[in-house]
C-alpha cells in the first residue's frame, strides 16, 4: 500500500477562485464596516440593536469557521480547502449583512 502524501499541491484555478472568494470576503466585510460606521454617526438607517449584533454575529460566524476548518483539517483536506471551508461561513454573513445594509441606504433629511 502506498503511503498518503503529506503535501497535496491544489490545482491552480483552484487557488484562483480562493483568491477571488478572499477578496469578495474582504471587499463585502469593508463595506459592512463602512455602513455601520455610517449609521453610528447618523448617516445611514440602521436599526437601534446594530451595534449587539455586529458583536454577536462575529463570534458565531468565527466559531462556524473554526469547526470547518477543524473539519477539512481532520478530512485531510488540501490546504486550499481548509482556507474555503474557513472562508464559506464568513462569506455568509458578510453577504447576508450588505445585502441587509444596502436595502436600509442612507438617512435622508
Amino acid at each position: 500500500m502506498k503511503p498518503l502524501p503529506i503535501f497535496s499541491p491544489a490545482p491552480v484555478m483552484d487557488v484562483l477562485r480562493l483568491s477571488m472568494q478572499a477578496a469578495a470576503l474582504a471587499a463585502e466585510a469593508q463595506s459592512v464596516i463602512a455602513m455601520r460606521m455610517m449609521g453610528m454617526a447618523g448617516f445611514w438607517s440602521v436599526t437601534p440593536h446594530e451595534k449587539t449584533r455586529m458583536m454577536n454575529e462575529k463570534t458565531d460566524a468565527f466559531t462556524e469557521a473554526g469547526f470547518a476548518v477543524a473539519h477539512a483539517a481532520m478530512r485531510g483536506a488540501r490546504a486550499d480547502q481548509i482556507v474555503d471551508a474557513g472562508i464559506k461561513p464568513l462569506r455568509r454573513k458578510t453577504k447576508s449583512n450588505v445585502k441587509r445594509l444596502t436595502k436600509r441606504g442612507p438617512k435622508l433629511p
